[in-house]
């Protein structure tokens, strides 16, 4: 028998392929119509093992799309980024049904954006015009589904997803007339988005409950920019909340290893957990 020692590397490697392709199996693809009306959605469905109704969360992505860095051309269930695959379980175990958005791969993008290429991305994918269109398709298909309490439904993003939250959460987001928490989503949550886009400048007000949470050493986006808009929302009366996490940078919760050895990381990543848990149980299950 051969003596020959595994590193912590490789370890740590087998260890996430394992996750992941038991994450894969349980992991349901499913379809929708965008509230444009023309663009038909993929979308990756989290389910709890309890039967019955339960609350929902919609998961939109970054500029780097849902599916691995490594996914070699193969876009479904089984490339799902670590930290997608991560949250969506994070969700079903805790009694939610979560659906994650593909809003790139039906309209050709499907390996998503680079680092610095925001000024360069088409209009299609636009966070600002036509993913929060794709966000309240998510919460109409959701809304048909017997296992989903069609009025207790949130929504989550990261980055650009992100930014497609505060739009989508705006008194004048594009799909959705004069929403309210009950026509449209109870709560959110906003993790290290860009807060600079023209549809969310001037007078800010979610409709409902909003988390922000930033990255201090965030290379990609500005956290003052936002920490600056979200403290002027507040001053406005905005049912919103925002943290800043020292020390933290962006995508401060992918589970790789080369964010997760950052300690400022783990603890934004355990924090933003926490308070995500709490705040929609808080609007969600009571």
């Amino acid at each position: 028998m051969s003596n020959r020692r595994i590193s912590p590397q490789r370890l740590f490697l087998l260890y996430f392929l394992t996750i992941g392709s038991l994450s894969a199996r349980e992991i349901k693809t499913v379809h929708f119509e965008s509230e444009d009306r023309r663009t038909r959605l993929v979308g990756y469905l989290f389910e709890p093992e309890s039967d019955g109704r339960h609350p929902a969360v919609v998961m939109l992505h970054g500029r780097a799309g849902p599916y691995s860095s490594l996914a070699n051309g193969v876009y479904d269930s089984g490339t799902l980024s670590k930290r997608h695959q991560e949250w969506g379980r994070f969700w079903a175990d805790r009694g939610y049904v979560a659906l994650l958005v593909d809003s790139f791969g039906p309209r050709g993008y499907p390996a998503g954006f680079p680092a610095g290429s925001y000024k360069d991305r088409p209009d299609a994918v636009s966070e600002q015009t036509v993913r929060p269109l794709d966000a309240y398709g998510a919460l109409r298909y959701l809304r048909t589904r017997k296992d989903v309490e069609p009025e207790r439904i949130g929504v989550q993003g990261w980055s650009n997803g992100a930014m497609t939250v505060l739009v989508t959460m705006s008194l004048h987001p594009p799909g959705m007339e004069s929403p309210t928490p009950e026509t449209g989503f109870r709560v959110a949550l906003a993790e290290y988005p860009g807060c600079g886009m023209d549809a969310v400048k001037g007078e800010y007000r979610p409709y409902a409950r909003l988390l922000i949470t930033l990255a201090s050493d965030d290379e990609e986006v500005n956290p003052k920019t936002c920490e600056e808009f979200a403290r002027s929302a507040q001053q406005g009366g905005a049912d919103l909340r925002f943290v800043v996490f020292k020390g933290a940078v962006h995508n401060y919760d992918d589970p790789s290893r080369s964010k997760q050895t950052n300690p400022a990381n783990v603890r934004a990543t355990e924090e933003t957990k926490r308070l995500a848990e709490r705040l929609f149980d808080e609007k969600l299950l009571r």
